[in-house]
């Protein structure tokens, strides 16, 4: 094989591989023996037939074979030989081949930077530490009473008020033609807990049982149903029985009914929970603090292609969530008007990856087999049975899908280290001083990489929403693990499309102003047209 080097600029490289005939020719020849024992033709014994007739049938799909291997080979013989680090797939390109012809191959690719010694000595960090109170612990304990209500039957006098359950019998209409799904019978529904569509509970007060009712609503623009999406509607209504939730005492027996030995064992659960809750924020303020650290002391050139690919991931997320603005061509503008700053959150982004992924590589950090087959175990469980199998043998044979899988932790484990490195300080605060600590990080800083939310908790703060909306997407793209890179195929003009090198896939970027459960990833469309809501998805474990 010849290789030449066609391309070295900054960390772009261009190289024209050329494999010989005979290298090609042997290759065929070689699986020619192979596959002919295996050959069945009418008049020949089996594995008999003569090798002229098998390359005859069989030659052009063994001479393609023979050229991706040799090409895949080559390839790989390339990368070894230069020490090439490619930051993303390489683009392979057959220029010149056919038979009787040598195969002139183009590699295209963008290698890893050389990122140097981390400076991690003398970070100086402040932990802000809250104790969660009795109010809080109050607050949650009541929060738990009302997810367990129970109902007596308040009479045929008593008009319903909010908080109270009606159980109601309707069929919906629009524009005076009954639609489908839109009928149902006996459905309980509290009043004010904004489970159905906008404007439907509010015309239920001051209903009695057996009173029939019209309510005029108006479907969401995102409803799932696309023909009702933005439609007006009217429901007519019937009122079966109205019911006024029980008196929900807590003490003993409320906990006893739990299994648990008393009040005073679910409280300290209940504190338990909050002072997980609590150290996760505090876990964010130092991790973005870090971060910036980081970011602020370390610069070096990054890969375009992994920027863009970063960027565009952001990009997608955000016309996304343009979509569900109340103005969504306002939305649209707002980002054009910041797209130079998402470029630069971006390669931020990809910088302080790469960064991590050198700390971790030089400390010695791993995810082990024990770990990786917990977070594999997770990630099944958002299929179905069936499916689960499939999925795992799935990132068995995709490496960078289980390197997406496994980053989420590696860049945990990352970031425990360097905090462990960190001379760090205490400083107890309340939880108003700890978010809006938080929130001044959201909104200070536009470039600043350091917005890692550990999005298990939804307990972020509203910022201002251009700077939340930023720091939102400028968690860092922690290609923390190296990648194996795909097989080159000679069949393809281009290389296909690789993953981004971002062991961890971009953050969302939800607009501030969304309620934490309006965060969670859509739901599947439903079928039913009930004035039900489309209910909020649940989070996949893992997140691929």
């Amino acid at each position: 094989m010849q290789t030449v080097e066609t391309l070295n600029e900054g960390l772009k490289r261009a190289y024209r591989i050329t494999i010989s005939r005979k290298d090609i020719d042997a290759r065929v020849d070689g699986e020619l023996k192979r596959v002919a024992p295996q050959i069945r033709m009418p008049g020949f014994r089996p594995g008999k037939v003569p090798a002229n007739l098998v390359r005859k049938m069989h030659g052009p799909a063994i001479e393609q074979e023979a050229l991706n291997s040799a090409v895949q080979d080559g390839v790989q013989q390339l990368m070894n030989e230069k020490q090439l680090r490619p930051a993303m797939q390489p683009s392979v390109q057959l220029e010149d081949g056919g038979p009787g012809k040598d195969a002139v191959v183009k590699v295209e690719l963008e290698t890893l930077p050389d990122v140097g010694e981390p400076q991690i000595e003398g970070i100086s960090l402040e932990r802000l530490t809250v104790e969660p109170t009795d109010e809080e612990v109050a607050e949650a304990l009541e929060r738990m009473a009302s997810g367990q209500k129970s109902y007596d039957p308040a009479g045929t006098d008593h008009a319903a008020e909010m908080g109270d359950l009606v159980v109601i019998d309707y069929e919906g209409s629009v524009d005076g033609e009954p639609f489908e799904g839109g009928k149902g019978e006996s459905m309980r529904v509290e009043l004010g807990s904004g489970r159905l569509i906008p404007g439907f509970e509010d015309q239920l007060v001051g209903a009695k049982a057996n009173e029939q009712r019209t309510l005029s609503v108006t479907f969401p623009e995102d409803y799932p149903v696309a023909y009702l999406k933005g439609r007006d509607a009217k429901f007519e209504v019937t009122v079966g029985e109205v019911q006024r939730a029980k008196e929900m005492q807590l003490d003993d027996s409320f906990a006893q009914a739990m299994g648990l030995e008393g009040i005073d064992q679910l409280k300290g659960l209940l504190k338990g929970q909050i002072e997980q809750e609590l150290n996760g924020l505090t876990r964010t303020h130092m991790k973005r603090k870090l971060l910036d650290q980081l970011a602020a002391s370390h610069d070096f050139p990054v890969p375009p292609s992994m920027v863009e690919a970063e960027f565009a991931q952001i990009w997608q997320q955000l016309e996304h969530e343009a979509t569900h603005e109340e103005d969504p061509e306002a939305a649209r503008a707002e980002m054009e008007a910041e797209r130079d700053d998402y470029r630069a959150i971006a390669e931020r982004r990809v910088r302080l990856g790469l960064l991590l992924s050198e700390i971790g590589q030089r400390a010695g950090v791993q995810v082990s087999d024990a770990e990786m087959n917990q977070l594999v175990a997770q990630a099944a469980q958002q299929y179905r049975p069936e499916d689960r199998q499939r999925f795992v043998e799935y990132l068995q044979n995709e490496p960078m899908a289980a390197a997406q899988l496994r980053a989420p932790l590696f860049e945990d484990k990352v970031v425990d280290y360097l905090f462990s490195k960190a001379e760090i300080s205490d400083r107890a605060v309340t939880r108003d001083v700890l978010q809006a600590e938080i929130e001044s990080v959201e909104t200070g800083h536009v470039h600043g990489p350091d917005c890692n939310h550990d999005h298990g908790h939804d307990h972020a703060p509203k910022a201002k929403k251009d700077g939340a909306k930023k720091a939102k997407a400028e968690a860092p793209a922690a290609e923390t693990e190296p990648k194996p890179a795909k097989k080159a195929s000679a069949k393809k003009a281009e290389a296909a499309p690789a993953e981004p090198a971002a062991e961890e896939k971009p953050a969302k970027a939800p607009r501030a102003k969304k309620a934490a459960a309006e965060e969670a990833a859509p739901a599947p469309e439903e079928k039913s047209a009930s004035p039900k809501k489309k209910p909020a998805a649940k989070k996949a474990k893992g997140g691929a």
